[in-house]
């Protein structure tokens, strides 16, 4: 069974500390969440995020075995698994969910369900059709954004201040796992008379169509890449970073994922902080606040990590002045 197997990795993920919990408490009747991650369980990014959001709640009280059952699922980038996790997570009626991704929120969505649901990992949830208001979002959900309409721009910035000569960007994405990206498109497209690029957009389905893809652009003198978030892509990071680094290619990714894998350089909100105040409203609601009257908060804090190591092996010198702004230089 999906949630029970994935239950099972989120207790050992929590080092064994069940076991030296207080025995205080356990006869109460712990309250149930669940989580739906996208992603791949083996992916330290993520693990990173959802022991934030664990220890968040720990902060505020809440203990599993103890007052607190938690039932989690990974969806591993994938459309049909998503659905299927839904369906299972929702049929143990939980307290709160704990939402990750477009394509996961999307997913319980559709089954319409009542339960209160924190979402985190969402683009512009207005544009998606999720609430029609930030701040009074109404109705059972609530949560955080991934993104505000400046983090494009950033990105090309980031890439022509490696990169002067760079004529071409191309946004990849899967538009199945990641139909958010087409608001970045836009945000992108605005900004590119500004850095003198052209963009263009490559849509992935399979890992054949990643090579071929990158292959093609390596083929266009001066061209750039932009990984947005994509629960699909992120679970092919390893590979997408290989051919990124064959071809020689600048490229900015989204997720810590392809960083750790030897990514040049990723721009993001700093993920663990959202996933640690995503706590605060899983506490919030149960306790009692309706997640309708919770306002969708906006990241607020960022972070720019340079893999110096990479930049060299394809031929790139990253100007002191950028990484004097870098949160993270990896050597």
């Amino acid at each position: 069974m999906v949630i029970d197997l994935a239950r099972r990795t989120f207790i050992a993920a929590l080092g064994g500390a069940a076991a030296a919990w207080p025995l205080v408490a356990r006869a109460q009747s712990p309250r149930r969440i669940g989580i739906l991650m996208n992603g791949d369980a083996n992916d330290k990014w993520r693990q990173s995020s959802l022991a934030s959001f664990v220890q968040g709640l720990r902060n505020l009280g809440w203990h599993e075995a103890q007052n607190l059952r938690t039932e989690l699922c990974w969806t591993s980038g994938d459309a049909e698994r998503a659905r299927a996790a839904a369906t299972e997570l929702l049929q143990l009626s939980p307290d709160a969910i704990l939402s990750s991704s477009t394509t996961n929120l999307s997913a319980l969505l559709k089954q319409g369900p009542t339960m209160p649901i924190v979402f985190i990992q969402v683009s512009d949830p207005i544009a998606q059709g999720f609430v029609s208001n930030l701040a009074h979002p109404g109705g059972n959900i609530t949560g955080f954004a991934s993104y505000e309409s400046s983090i494009p721009g950033k990105w090309l910035d980031l890439l022509k201040q490696i990169e002067p000569n760079l004529k071409r960007v191309a946004l990849v994405f899967n538009p199945e796992t990641s139909p958010q990206s087409k608001f970045f498109l836009n945000s992108v497209e605005a900004a590119a008379p500004t850095f003198g690029v052209e963009v263009v957009v490559i849509h992935v389905q399979d890992n054949a169509g990643i090579e071929s893809a990158i292959e093609a652009l390596a083929g266009q003198p001066d061209t750039g890449l932009i990984f947005p978030t994509d629960s699909f892509l992120a679970s092919r990071s390893k590979l997408i970073v290989e051919i990124v680094a064959r071809h020689r290619l600048p490229a900015i990714y989204v997720e810590g994922s392809y960083l750790e894998d030897g990514g040049l350089m990723s721009y993001s909100q700093d993920w663990d902080e959202q996933f640690r105040q995503a706590a605060s409203y899983v506490d919030r609601i149960l306790r009692g606040a309706k997640p309708g009257d919770l306002p969708i908060q906006q990241p607020t804090k960022f972070k720019l990590v340079i893999n110096l190591k990479t930049a060299k092996a394809i031929g790139l010198t990253v100007p002191q002045s950028l990484l004097a702004t870098a949160d993270e230089v990896i050597e």
